[in-house]
């Protein structure tokens, strides 16, 4: 009966315990630790003594603000004092502070990114105080051999010869020297119509066939003086023979000779002007139908132009067709008055895309020597070649001259750039660690661009497949945060 009293008050006691602990509330705040403070910053305690680290950056450059705190109440600023150190991948700043208003403000602006390893050391009433903690930004880790299987490349940040490029306007136009327009040269009736647009065709290959009244007459003109050359030519050799037989006088054998001479010239006459509407002479014998004539293209390229259809009559002036050659096109300039001494004949230039993504070398062919009253500008000329058909007349595109050549003492290639918040960046690396690095860009040129700041030299890259470097960034989630 004693033991089972005595178990009863053990349980009640216990009973006891918990609700007063229950009624006791929740444990104080550990004051060795980090927080947020009032002013947004990274609030850092150790005992009594709070420490409130806030990078200011509204209206000013970045800049390290700190307040101090004693058990949550504001101190002075001239009660304490404080450095930081950041310890960034390529090298170490240290901060010290003097007082400002209610806070201790840092000598050195905090230049981007704000990606550091930082230690915070304090003192105030003969204590010292330090915390240290990671603030990373655009920061990520690869092994080589992760990056060896991206196809990463890596590469030195060092000088480069650059070009100075001017960005000329221009348009892409038929090589007029290689258009055609197609005229049958004789009046007809169109029978056949072989070609459509946007069809090829090779040199002399037949596009259309007519029926012209103008051509079988100038067909059978030509067969009959072919007869009578042929007749001139007998009678002239039976003049002759007769004359040197003292059977005929002289006289008939020189208007034999005479009447030779005149169908000789007659053929002649008939021939050239078959050969005026494009057809052979040697096609006319053996022909049964005088009026046929067939209409060839005299290059080879594409149907960029079609005017007649079967059963239309054709003027002998009219076009019925337009082939170009698009093998090359022109590429025309518009120069500005002020920039014509950058450009001259023989000079090479890069034809593009407004996009770069398509790109030509070409030789200027013509400068124009006038300058027009309104544009204030002159036309410069370059031919392209433009096998693959990219090149369409018509095309908008810009034209990259260069004016001259010097070295910058920093460059990156062009693939390495990518964008990073509102930045534009390129990774560095530094052992196996990767981090975005803000550039302020000068020129543009080619594969390089020159880097005014955010680099030095020597330093490594990530240049092909930096994208890949991006990615793993934003998948690590290292962010902007204060």
């Amino acid at each position: 009966m004693k033991v089972r009293t005595e178990i009863l008050a053990v349980l009640a006691l216990a009973a006891v315990l918990v609700s007063a602990s229950a009624c006791k509330g929740p444990e104080p705040e550990v004051k060795d630790g980090a927080g947020k403070g009032p002013h947004g910053g990274k609030l850092l305690t150790k005992d009594d003594f709070g420490l409130e680290v806030k990078i200011f950056e509204e209206g000013v450059p970045p800049e390290y603000r700190l307040y101090g705190f004693d058990d949550g109440k504001p101190l002075p600023p001239t009660t304490f004092d404080a450095t930081i150190t950041l310890k960034r991948l390529e090298r170490t700043d240290t901060i010290h502070f003097s007082p400002r208003g209610d806070y201790l403000l840092g000598d050195k602006e905090i230049v981007e990114p704000h990606s550091f390893d930082v230690t915070v050391k304090a003192t105030r009433d003969g204590r010292s105080y330090e915390w240290t903690y990671e603030s990373y930004e655009g920061r990520t880790e690869i092994k080589p051999e992760e990056l060896k299987s991206a196809g990463v490349v890596i590469e030195r940040v060092g000088p480069a010869r650059m070009k100075n490029v001017i960005e000329l306007p221009a348009q892409i136009a038929l090589n007029a020297d290689r258009t055609a327009h197609v005229v049958p040269r004789v009046r007809g009736v169109v029978t056949e119509v072989r070609k459509n647009l946007g069809d090829r065709v090779n040199r002399g290959e037949i596009i259309a066939v007519l029926s012209s009244g103008d051509l079988a007459t100038a067909r059978q003109a030509y067969l009959e003086s072919v007869q009578r050359l042929e007749l001139a030519r007998v009678t002239a050799a039976r003049e002759e023979q007769l004359w040197k037989k003292k059977i005929s006088p002289e006289e008939d054998y020189l208007i034999s000779r005479n009447a030779l001479a005149e169908a000789q010239l007659a053929r002649q006459a008939s021939a050239q002007r078959l050969a005026a509407l494009g057809v052979a002479a040697g096609e006319v014998r053996g022909q049964t139908d005088l009026a046929r004539y067939v209409l060839r293209s005299p290059v080879t390229g594409v149907v960029i132009g079609k005017h007649v259809t079967v059963g239309e009559a054709a003027e002998a002036t009219a076009t019925l067709f337009t082939v170009a050659d698009l093998s090359t096109v022109w590429t025309d300039i518009s120069v500005p008055q002020n920039q014509l001494a950058a450009i001259r004949t023989g000079q090479q230039v890069i034809v593009h895309w407004e996009d770069e993504s398509v790109r030509q070398i070409g030789t200027v062919t013509y400068v124009e020597p006038l300058v027009g009253e309104e544009t204030r500008s002159a036309r410069a000329r370059v031919v392209i070649p433009n096998p693959s058909g990219v090149w369409r007349p018509g095309l908008f595109v810009k034209v990259d001259v260069t004016q001259n050549e010097s070295m910058v003492p920093l460059a990156v290639k062009a693939e390495a750039l990518q964008t990073f918040r509102d930045w534009d960046v390129v990774f560095i690396k530094v052992g196996d660690l990767f981090e975005a690095r803000p550039l302020e860009l000068g020129r543009r040129e080619g594969e390089w661009v020159e880097v005014i700041s955010g680099l030095t030299a020597g330093m490594e890259y990530a240049t092909k497949n930096s994208f890949v470097v991006k990615a793993d960034v934003m998948k690590s989630g290292a962010s902007h945060d204060h």
